[in-house]
């Protein structure tokens, strides 16, 4: 009955899924969702995690509640040097460049993906861990309390090394100097937040908004797949080229972002331009030229460009131009962070 439900709560050392952020395109179009004022966190672009200690055992989980705890005792140490004996911490981990500034995610997936010892892996790439969210402590689930109150209560666990660059902004011009100092230091973007806001466990909630640049380019279409499920039929993941002199150069592929109607398109556009097939592989003309948009840039030896895009979708076709016109691959790799170089 309802009075054993309300005995239901946080487990320490049972992980709980983690609340995710809504998203906007822009700082006024997140205000438009969450009343001022609101607390503006850098976003870090790290490994997720969940950290939960009882006394002087540690347990460190992702996103996806695998259990991580041996490949971060820098993190274990730190928690346990905190003056509570029982919490919950969200947070994320991530590497850090010589200069002190975030590495590239894929440095972070990797250091985080070892058991090996730390020391001997990446020592030039010391892991930081950064928290921006408190569960329970001491007895205390917090859950339910307005993240105002979690924040009184981080202030006064957590040393500021420990916690996530944050800013409280009462106005719309506060929040654009924060999107522009967390850009200028190399953090991914924004997440906006409301003070009054519990904490969703398991549920993307617009209590929180994510604000990320978007890179946008236009590439060449060489090739799709046929569909599988409700695009079974359809010619869907692309893929996508840039220019490198006379050359196309692969950069990887995508189906995110395609309608019911590009899809019909593309389909009926891409046998009339037919070269060849290959599987379920339909190679075409490369005269198509779409506008792709991307979270970011990432050196990688899976394409032949050696670069890949991060969350590549698609955000409509250019009939305007030419393969003449797409963007170079230089341009492409221009935009990738220098810590991923």
């Amino acid at each position: 009955g309802e009075e054993a439900l309300a005995e239901v709560g946080l487990v320490i050392g049972v992980p709980v899924q983690p609340m995710l952020a809504a998203s906007a395109a822009d700082v006024p179009a997140a205000l438009d969702k969450l009343p001022l004022p609101v607390v503006a966190d850098f976003k870090l672009d790290g490994i997720r995690v969940q950290v939960h200690r009882d006394r002087d055992r540690v347990l460190i989980f992702t996103r996806s509640l695998d259990d991580i705890t041996e490949r971060l005792p820098e993190v274990v140490d730190a928690v346990r040097a905190l003056p509570a004996e029982r919490l919950v911490l969200d947070g994320e981990v991530m590497a850090l460049a010589p200069d002190g500034r975030p590495a590239a995610f894929q440095v972070t997936a990797s250091r985080t993906a070892t058991r090996a010892d730390p020391s001997t892996t990446t020592p030039q790439m010391p892991l930081s861990v950064s928290f921006f969210d408190l569960l329970h402590l001491d007895g205390f689930d917090l859950l339910a309390a307005p993240l105002a109150d979690r924040l009184v209560a981080m202030q006064r666990l957590l040393p500021p090394e420990l916690m996530v660059p944050r800013r409280v902004c009462t106005n719309q011009q506060a929040v654009v100097g924060a999107f522009t100092d967390a850009m200028a230091q190399g953090y991914e973007g924004l997440v906006v937040k409301k003070l009054d806001a519990g904490y969703a466990a398991g549920r993307r909630d617009p209590g929180w908004i994510k604000i990320k640049p978007r890179q946008t380019f236009d590439l060449v279409v060489l090739a799709a797949e046929w569909g599988h499920g409700r695009r079974e039929g359809k010619l869907s993941n692309l893929h996508l080229a840039a220019r490198d002199g006379d050359r196309l150069v692969m950069l990887g592929k995508t189906f995110k972002g395609l309608t019911d109607e590009l899809l019909r398109w593309q389909t009926k556009k891409f046998l009339e331009l037919e070269t060849s097939r290959t599987g379920g592989t339909v190679f075409i003309e490369p005269s198509v030229v779409v506008e792709i948009a991307c979270d970011g840039i990432q050196t990688s030896s899976r394409y032949p460009g050696g670069i890949a895009l991060r969350f590549a979708r698609v955000l409509r076709y250019r009939p305007d131009k030419s393969a003449a016109d797409a963007d170079t691959l230089d341009t492409v790799r221009s935009l990738i962070p220098v810590a991923d170089q």
